[in-house]
């Protein structure tokens, strides 16, 4: 991980929410947790779980789509906006160790109007790139 001290803010989210991926009231989800970084990106410093796993050790490839995808919309969260994943588009560069330490960071890299194009990678404690991805998210209005 980055050995320079970092400026994180927690993000807030509802506390009734039963997201699979963030969701405080979802018991059987991953419950993540994510930091507003100083540049508007959100970060994630979770440890998977075994339960998540595909292969022994290493964290299922739908969990690590799951991952990305919560970075991308906690990016386009953290200006005030929600949003849901319109396309996505997984590199899985190397195996994500379950029951390690990994770090997550998400970011927007550029809006239009509703549309909201977003970047995410999954990095080891060596700052390993193990998985990215790039996603469009959709600002979705209350009903």
């Amino acid at each position: 991980m980055k050995e320079t001290i970092e400026n994180l803010t927690p993000l807030a989210h509802a506390a009734q929410n039963r997201c699979f991926g963030c969701g405080p009231a979802n018991a059987t989800g991953l419950q993540l947790e994510f930091l507003l970084a100083e540049d508007g990106s959100v970060v994630c410093l979770p440890t998977v779980p075994d339960r998540f796993e595909g292969p022994s050790g290493y964290v299922h490839g739908g969990i690590i789509a799951t991952l990305l995808d919560e970075a991308m919309s906690k990016a386009v969260r953290a200006s005030g906006r929600t949003s849901m994943t319109r396309q996505m588009e997984i590199d899985y560069l190397r195996p994500v160790p379950s029951g390690a330490a990994i770090r997550i960071e998400g970011r927007v890299v550029r809006s239009e109007g509703r549309k909201h194009w977003t970047e995410a990678k999954i990095m080891n404690a060596k700052g390993t790139a193990l998985a990215q991805g790039k996603g469009l998210f959709i600002e979705i209005r209350s009903r």
